[in-house]
């Protein structure tokens, strides 16, 4: 198991020499595969020049069938029912994605809902969403996930100028009035119980309030600030290799914009999960904390691989070479660049199981720290984006809770109720 063919021959670069019988024989046991990512579409009707998928290291895109068939379709529902049963999982969570998925038309998608649940059913529920980019979400699609309860998150950039500086159509027009659109048909009554939530990814040059504001106008459940993914290799627009703190800056104001808000109108992932690991619990989302990543992508020729984003370090960096029609996920478990994302401190840098951060930041997304020659055993390119970010968050929750200590020991009230609701401070801590 030393040897992964998810890599290149040429790369002798860290995942690839993971030990895994080394790793079974100290206790490890891998997590099993939770979120299933189907990749119904390979193609986008989009041309965002950021994505990680069309315009950066991986160009596999181009060699994959349009849309995933309905044979390679029946293999995924039996393997996800198989994995589920043999892990004995009440629920698994199954994201179609793309590319674009709504260009796999409705009733594929309905093809595809329909024969996961019923190879998984009645023991193992499966809860499905969609990550779209909102333009072609109109009554039959959302009609289609009314009836089978698919959640639906948005991909949206913030106001007019600054989501359509990067996310335009292939003919060079904007797209947010046809995102617009879509919102407000996923928004009216009979839907928006469907709706998960906006994915923005943060540009420098959009002021980061006016931004949060922007989407705050579709009232969404939740938002979900994503950092340009890039690496040491090819770091992302404006990061230089200095202790600069662009991103981070950026965020901050937008966490002080939602968090001294007298009400919250909506939720900030990132945020909620640094304040969480903050307060010692495990994080929910692979760009923070030490939680091991239990989802598995299947993309449209039934290849199985890592979550998609490593595509934007070299070409090659998802894959494994394993196949729906003949691989069990359980053997994916066993490959050292999957064992990677789950074995928390033990995947870390050096330098990074020194910081005193690390329990929060967690090096941060694992496609962030790819440098060639070191493979993925690195700090996060963001490294001190980071380290801005969760210690703004940190002196932010720990003023109020001191100030909320002060009151209560002048009226005398319940302090200690307060003392155990502090940060915890061995989390920041010198390593």
């Amino acid at each position: 198991m030393a040897d992964d063919p998810g890599l290149p021959a040429h790369a002798a670069e860290w995942p690839r020499n993971l030990d895994i019988t080394a790793l079974l024989g100290q206790g490890w046991r891998p997590v099993p595969f939770q979120e299933f990512v189907l990749k119904m579409h390979s193609r986008c009707n989009l041309a965002c020049d950021y994505c990680y998928i069309y315009e950066m290291a991986d160009q596999g895109w181009r060699r994959q069938p349009r849309r995933m068939a309905r044979p390679i379709v029946d293999q995924v529902a039996v393997r996800i029912a198989e994995h589920a049963r043999a892990r004995l999982l009440r629920h698994v969570d199954v994201t179609l994605h793309g590319g674009e998925p709504l260009l796999a038309g409705v009733e594929h998608l309905r093809y595809t809902i329909e024969t996961v649940r019923a190879a998984c059913e009645p023991d193992v529920e499966v809860r499905f969403q969609i990550q779209t980019n909102g333009v072609l979400l109109d009554s039959p699609v959302l009609e289609l996930f009314r009836e089978h309860g698919v959640r639906v998150g948005v991909s949206l950039d913030g106001d007019e100028e600054d989501n359509d500086r990067h996310r335009r159509k292939r003919n060079g027009d904007g797209s947010f009035q046809a995102v617009r659109e879509g919102l407000q048909r996923l928004g009216a009554p009979a839907y928006r119980h469907l709706f998960g939530g906006l994915l923005s990814t943060v540009d420098l040059d959009n002021d980061p309030v006016r931004t949060y504001e922007a989407l705050l106008e579709f009232e969404p459940p939740r938002v979900n600030f994503l950092l340009p993914h890039g690496n040491w290799d090819a770091p992302p627009p404006g990061r230089r290799a200095d202790t600069s703190t662009p991103y981070g800056d950026w965020l901050a104001a937008v966490f002080d914009r939602w968090y001294r808000s007298p009400v919250k109108r909506t939720q900030v992932l990132l945020f909620e999960q640094i304040m969480g690991l903050l307060f010692g619990r495990p994080s929910t989302c692979e760009a923070v904390g030490l939680s091991p990543v239990a989802v598995v992508v299947v993309e449209t020729n039934g290849e199985i691989e890592q979550v998609d984003s490593l595509k934007s370090a070299f070409d090659g960096a998802s894959g494994t070479r394993l196949h729906i029609s003949r691989d069990p996920f359980e053997n994916v478990l066993l490959l050292p660049s999957i064992a990677a994302r789950q074995i928390g401190e033990l995947a870390l840098a050096d330098e990074c199981g020194r910081c005193r951060l690390r329990e929060v930041c967690g090096g941060g997304h694992y496609a962030h720290r790819y440098k060639s020659g070191t493979g993925f055993r690195n700090p996060s390119v963001y490294c001190h984006d980071l380290q801005r970010l969760i210690t703004h968050i940190h002196a932010a929750v720990s003023a109020d809770l001191e100030a909320i200590t002060a009151r209560n020991d002048h009226t005398g009230g319940g302090s200690k109720s307060a003392s155990r609701c502090r940060p915890s401070r061995k989390t920041l801590a010198s390593g």
